[in-house]
């Protein structure tokens, strides 16, 4: 019982856990403490598996701040890979529930290992009140947000969770961590958001700082990669395939007309153990 699997996403890590392999309950004060990286095993999140009537599995999020996320691309390769290794499932490919949607993933193997996971994300989609972003507009592409002093023009964009996009001619980590906690806790986002300061390379390939809604400062980030490309292929800023370069590594995004997206990139097991509860 209470056995875990620590993974990471480009350095982006969780734990694994299987709800009917755990003998405790996930409360908010439990899971800051797990998540703790001086009192607990430390990660950037907790992914529990559990039932689904909808999909082969269900999957609940959780940041370490103890509040449920919708859905995290680089928790998905990891819970996917999760599945295939500890003999969940024999299948290649195979549907998650999550907060935030369904997904479909897939296992690339090399030498019969998993290399990589490709999860098709969903649909991106831009509608204010979906996201939500409180406003009377439609759509909150380019527009402006006052945070300590400066002026940012953001565009905003839900791949399952929501997203806010900032394109700037050079970006560095000091922008994320100055100004991601504030723009994340703005009134006009009344469910708090995740934040990425853009900087362009080329038409297929964008370099990202990120700043994680409860989680903080990141190395890298599935979903927040994915919000990216859906915002620049909506600006008319980068194409269909894009490499998204991050502190932690780079990902391959992929985007149809119809803003479906799908993610592609790697996943490294740390260890296990067990958690004494």
């Amino acid at each position: 019982m209470n056995n875990f699997v620590k993974s990471h996403g480009l350095g982006n890590d969780y734990l694994v856990l299987d709800s009917r392999k755990i003998d405790f309950k996930l409360s908010k004060k439990t899971i800051i403490r797990i998540c703790d990286r001086n009192y607990g095993v430390g990660a950037d999140g907790i992914l529990l598996l559990v039932k689904s009537k909808k999909a082969d599995f269900g999957l609940k999020i959780f940041n370490p701040d103890g509040s449920q996320a919708e859905k995290s691309g680089n928790g998905l390769r990891i819970f996917s890979k999760f599945l295939y290794d500890h003999k969940y499932t024999k299948k290649k490919a195979f549907t998650i529930e999550t907060k935030g949607g369904f997904v479909r993933s897939k296992i690339l193997l090399k030498d019969k290992k998993v290399s990589l996971v490709k999860v098709e994300m969903g649909k991106a989609f831009f509608e204010s009140s979906k996201i939500p972003v409180k406003t009377n507009k439609k759509y909150s592409i380019n527009e402006n947000i006052k945070v300590g002093g400066n002026i940012f023009t953001y565009s905003c964009v839900s791949v399952g969770n929501p997203h806010c996009v900032i394109f700037l001619k050079k970006t560095s980590a000091d922008y994320a961590k100055d100004f991601g906690p504030l723009i994340e806790k703005n009134k006009i986002f009344p469910k708090r958001i995740n934040v990425q300061f853009a900087q362009i390379i080329s038409r297929n390939k964008v370099k990202i700082e990120i700043w994680e809604r409860g989680a903080g400062y990141t190395l890298a980030s599935g979903s927040s990669s994915c919000g990216v490309v859906s915002a620049g292929y909506k600006l008319g800023l980068l194409n269909r395939k894009v490499e998204v370069l991050m502190p932690g590594g780079k990902l391959s995004i992929e985007i149809d007309d119809n803003f479906n997206v799908i993610m592609e990139g790697p996943v490294e097991e740390i260890c296990s153990g067990k958690l004494n509860i």
